[in-house]
């Protein structure tokens, strides 16, 4: 490819919007182009990259056992109504209807859709176990798309369906999946945990998110440097703090005038935080009040109180109105007396003794409230409920955990009988028996992917690419495009490149040298071959690795053969 014929209009400046490095430098690099929010198309070079890595992708997929299918986008709402996801779901599915007024959606993920397509087509335990996948777009309408290609209406995604006769089979296909989404993101350059996750709104069993490690990450990950330990801060389990044993006091309701914060109560009556008891009010889609109670010193964390709570689908903060329906108020409020409200309480408030916690009404606070003495133990759920954060011991060896951040970039579930169940998929075993599939969901966001790559490669000159993803792997620079003589050296380092199985580009365009040079910089090409004067004077070819700055002089006769193992020890 020659650059007079390449579409790359790249930017000197940032738009306004973007607010992330890799959202500013796509744009400024001519990989994206926004058309609407959380839309975008891709150019040429974006998509050349995305290419690259859909091709990771099925390598890895197919010889992981992977076939690949491609099923409709647009899905009809039966199936999901089939499977009880229709109505749960939520705003995020994009919906539809037909001339008809027959109601379907745009694809946000297509566990009904390959679930009906296996029950009506695979019948035998011989046709087992099954992995298919697919890569394509998906809808979600995302109530504030953001950052590019992190956060998006329409996303390009490649998703795995396993099929097995049993637990055990489940388990090897996921197994299957977690190596080789592990090679995919290695051959990707990328440096990545696997963390235990939630499983959102996916549903079913245990869960790993390939997170890319990023200050920029809307992902927190708690991990332990003593273990392998990692995971979400959604869903990392933790253990029970218990408190220093002292002798139980009586509970008593103080007056606390304004004290409506864990700080003001703390200060008015001078307790350490962690002795006070926090509340956090949420509500469901039902209009149930559901309370959370974590120790002064700790956060509430949304996602587990959500799976705590049987039947709950969505939390939003509650009403104040359904609070004193309960027969407590905003600031003030505690397990003990409240009526008509679902109440978790995290399990180490339950070791707390002669603490602080709202007395459910207006200026007061009960002291020494001890949990497993006064609060009814018959009208609440104790679950690990809270946050967790740095410092925290690691739920397997003990150690203190450490926190980063990260971009999830994929994500392996094991949904057992959630959706074959639901939809009747069955097929017949050993003994003519009818048994229900066990499986397993696997995706990887691709634009996420090329998004990270660059949130984690990248300097003040622009994207630094992994040899396998860049969207060339060498450019050829002719210092001055005018001179035919330097052209024509350029052009046959070029041809010889491609002889040899570079993916290479010739900058041919008649820019200045400090203009060319300063877009593949920003465009971040593996290595760039510089054609100057000097070249046709010494036949010394200069070469650039754009990853650490450093200059190579390689001499005519052998350039070729250099480059192509200087790529390879990139």
């Amino acid at each position: 490819m020659r650059a007079t014929q390449l579409y790359a209009p790249t930017l000197r400046e940032s738009p306004a919007e973007a607010e992330l490095v890799s959202h500013k430098l796509m744009f400024r690099a001519g990989l994206i182009r926004k058309a609407a929010g959380g839309l975008y198309s891709y150019l040429p070079l974006g998509w050349r990259t995305m290419k690259k890595i859909m091709q990771i992708i099925r390598e890895e997929m197919d010889f992981a056992g992977g076939q690949e299918i491609m099923m409709p986008i647009v899905q009809p709402a039966e199936i999901w109504q089939e499977s009880g996801r229709w109505a749960v779901y939520g705003d995020e599915m994009m919906r539809l209807k037909d001339r008809h007024g027959r109601e379907f959606a745009l694809g946000p993920t297509h566990e009904e859709m390959i679930t009906t397509l296996i029950r009506d087509e695979v019948r035998s335990y011989k046709q087992l176990p099954l992995m298919l996948y697919q890569i394509q777009n998906k809808y979600r309408d995302e109530i504030r798309p953001r950052f590019g290609l992190m956060r998006s209406r329409e996303f390009v995604m490649k998703d795995l369906y396993s099929f097995d006769r049993d637990v055990d089979g489940m388990n090897i296909s996921y197994r299957k999946m977690y190596d080789a989404y592990s090679r995919v993101f290695e051959r990707c350059g990328l440096k990545f945990r696997a963390v235990e996750a939630d499983n959102g709104a996916i549903g079913g069993g245990h869960s790993h998110e390939f997170t890319v490690l990023a200050p920029s990450g809307e992902s927190s990950i708690a991990y332990c440097e003593n273990c392998n330990f990692a995971a979400s801060d959604e869903k990392a389990e933790l253990k029970i703090i218990k408190s220093a044993p002292e002798d139980l006091k009586p509970l008593e309701k103080v007056k606390t005038p304004a004290c409506h914060t864990i700080e003001l109560v703390k200060n008015f009556l001078n307790v350490p935080i962690e002795k006070t008891i926090k509340a956090v009010a949420f509500m469901d889609d039902d209009e149930r009040l559901i309370l959370a109670f974590v120790r002064g010193d700790h956060e509430v964390n949304e996602i587990k109180v959500l799976n705590s709570v049987e039947n709950a689908n969505h939390l939003y903060m509650a009403d104040e109105k359904l609070i004193k329906a309960a027969n407590s108020c905003p600031g003030f409020m505690s397990p003990i007396g409240i009526s008509d409200a679902i109440i978790v309480v995290d399990q180490t408030v339950m070791e707390m003794c002669n603490a602080v916690a709202g007395a459910n009404e207006i200026d007061a606070h009960f002291i020494n409230v001890t949990p497993k003495r006064d609060f009814d133990a018959e009208k609440i759920i104790i679950s690990d409920i809270r946050m967790v954060q740095a410092g925290d011991p690691c739920p397997h060896c003990g150690k203190s955990l450490k926190m980063t951040r990260g971009i999830e970039v994929g994500q392996v579930f094991t949904l057992g009988k959630k959706y074959s169940a639901a939809l009747n998929a069955k097929f017949l075993d050993e003994d003519g028996k009818e048994k229900v599939f066990e499986m397993g969901c696997y995706g990887i966001g691709v634009g996420r992917t090329m998004a990270a790559a660059i949130e984690q490669n990248n300097d003040a000159d622009g994207i630094i690419w992994n040899k396998n993803i860049a969207p060339f792997e060498v450019v050829v620079v002719p210092v001055n495009a005018k001179d035919a003589s330097q052209l024509e050296f350029a052009e046959k380092i070029y041809d010889e490149l491609k002889i040899a199985g570079v993916d290479v580009l010739l900058d041919d365009r008649k820019e200045r040298a400090g203009v060319k040079f300063k877009d593949c910089d920003l465009i971040g090409y593996p290595l760039r071959v510089t054609i100057s004067p000097k070249t046709l004077e010494s036949g010394n070819i200069e070469v650039k690795i754009r990853k650490t700055g450093e200059f190579l002089n390689f001499s005519r006769e052998n350039c070729v053969s250099q480059i192509v193992e200087l790529l390879k020890s990139l």
